[in-house]
This record gives structure tokens, C-alpha cells and sequence, in this order.
């Protein structure tokens, strides 16, 4: 037992890890950048292995420090949870805790929300990232996913956040200079834009109506992988937009994007993702609820 790597040394390895140079990990966890070395160099003569790269500027991870990264996140999440749910401490919310979404709707939903949750639990250490595609936060190591869409891996707890659904919108001087669509298949003559973000649907759109389901081809030649963008296109009269009803609603309410075929709409549930290990934790129950709340 006694050669078994402290829970301190798998904590400076992560953080040298996550930010590639000492200084910045030392700054982070409040200690020197020689104690930071030591306990690398001590960690590394302890398992035989060499972990990181080292040039002047900063360090990267061998083959060997990546597979250990996974392992040690996985042990210091195992610790918290024990702390957390054994009684050992208060019911206070800390240590760490990674999030991630799309782009759009983290920085204007969930970012601020975020910033909510850190001033109400300042013991959490959060890391919180904005992705362009659907990821697997088991495979990613993060705890949680606050994502659009009902398409949820079955190994993944979903929990629904609140309802929603995406709206066909363009500008009124796009639709007074190449008309109005009747049908959902004048979609594919018109210029459509395409949002190749992770939470959004490309080349083929799946419309519901009257409880039933239409699938269109629309012409993607123009494109984005960022959302807000797309909104600032069909605002300046490029093309039809299939956008959430939380990102334009304001739009459509001011005059200055229409609702295209308004009897047509696309589910995209928000939801919390999260991996089914931590279904029945303290700290997952309590930001999930924290989220629900305001979202």
C-alpha cells in the first residue's frame, strides 16, 4: 500500500496535464513551481514511467502520461464522490467538476448560468468548454453535457431541462426578393443556411407536423459551424434559417426574422447528459437541479 501514488500527486500531474507548463499548475493549485517539479519527478520515479516531454517552455504528455491522465481522473472523481456521499464531509459542493456544450447556447445560456452556480458553490473547481460537435462525455472525461437534442447515447443518464424546438425564420427582405415557400419542398429551391454545429442538423432537415414527421434536402452552399453567425446571416437576408426557438425568438418578435411554413417545427429538447455512474451523486443531483431551475 505504501507504494500506491498519493491523491496529492495525481492532483499536480492533472493540472500539469491540463495547463502543459508547471508555472501555470502551480499558480493554480496554490503551491511553488519547485514543489510541482519534485512531486512529478517523485511520481514518475515511483511508477518507472516518464510522463511528460519537458522543453523550456512546456511540457506534453508521453504515451504513458496519457493513459495515466484517464486513470488519475478517474481515481480523484472517485475520491470526491467518496467525500461527497460517505458522510466524511458537509454537503458543501467542491472539487472538480468539468461541463461543456455547443457554442451558441453555452456562452449565451449556460455560461451565464455557470457563473450563477460559481458564486453560489465558490468550493467547486469548474472547467467549462464550448464544443463544435456531439461528444461522449464518458470517453471525454467530462460530467456533464448540457446539450439540444433528443438523439442520447444509451450508456448516458439524459435529463430533461425544459422543452424546445427549432423554427424556420429568414428576413423579410430575403423573402420579398425570392418569395415565400408554401410547401416544405420549395425548401430545396431556395438558399438555405446550414449550422454544421454539433447539436444542429446538416444537409437534411427532419420537420414535424401535425404529429407527424417530413424530411427535406436543402442546398447547404452556405455554411457555419457557429450559430450566432448563421443568426447574423439570416438577419442580413442570406437564407432560411432552421434555428432554436430560445436564440430567435427575440428576432421573430421585433419583425426583423419571419417564421417560414409555421405549421412546420423540430423538436431539441435541452437536456443534462452526464455518465450513469454518477446518476444517484450529490454534486450531479444538485447542479442538474441548479440548472433546471433557471434554464
Amino acid at each position: 500500500m505504501n507504494n500506491l501514488p498519493a491523491p496529492q500527486d495525481l492532483l499536480v500531474f492533472t493540472a500539469v496535464a491540463r495547463f502543459g507548463n508547471f508555472n501555470t499548475a502551480a499558480d493554480e493549485l496554490g503551491m511553488s513551481p519547485a514543489f510541482i517539479s519534485k512531486r512529478v519527478r517523485l511520481l514518475e520515479s515511483m511508477l518507472h514511467l516518464k510522463l511528460f516531454h519537458r522543453t523550456t517552455r512546456s511540457v506534453s504528455l508521453t504515451d504513458d502520461g496519457e493513459r495515466l491522465l484517464g486513470l488519475a481522473t478517474e481515481v480523484l472523481d472517485k475520491l470526491d464522490r467518496l467525500v461527497a456521499e460517505s458522510g466524511l464531509g458537509d454537503n458543501t459542493l467542491k472539487g472538480r467538476f468539468r461541463v461543456c456544450s455547443s457554442f451558441g447556447f453555452g456562452r449565451k445560456i449556460v455560461g451565464p448560468i455557470m457563473g450563477e452556480l460559481i458564486a453560489n458553490f465558490p468550493e467547486l473547481h469548474i472547467r467549462f468548454e464550448v464544443l463544435d460537435k456531439v461528444i461522449d462525455p464518458v470517453a471525454q472525461g467530462f460530467d456533464l453535457d448540457l446539450r439540444i437534442g433528443d438523439q442520447i447515447a444509451p450508456h448516458l443518464i439524459a435529463r430533461k431541462l425544459a422543452e424546445n424546438e427549432r423554427w424556420l425564420v429568414a428576413a423579410p427582405s430575403y423573402l420579398a426578393k425570392n418569395g415565400i415557400p408554401k410547401r416544405l419542398s420549395e425548401l430545396s429551391k431556395h438558399r438555405c443556411i446550414a449550422i454544421k454545429e454539433r447539436d444542429h442538423p446538416v444537409g437534411v432537415w427532419q420537420m414535424n407536423i401535425r404529429g407527424k414527421q417530413e424530411s427535406i434536402s436543402v442546398n447547404d452552399a452556405i455554411s457555419t459551424n457557429n450559430g450566432e453567425i448563421a443568426v447574423d446571416w439570416a438577419l442580413a437576408g442570406c437564407g432560411i434559417l432552421l434555428r432554436s426557438a430560445w436564440d430567435i425568438n427575440q428576432h421573430v418578435t421585433s419583425g426583423k426574422l419571419q417564421r417560414v411554413l409555421p405549421e412546420y417545427s423540430q423538436p431539441a429538447s435541452i437536456y443534462a447528459v452526464y455518465p450513469a455512474e454518477l446518476r444517484d451523486t450529490h454534486k450531479i443531483k444538485t447542479i442538474v437541479d441548479f440548472f433546471r431551475e433557471r434554464i
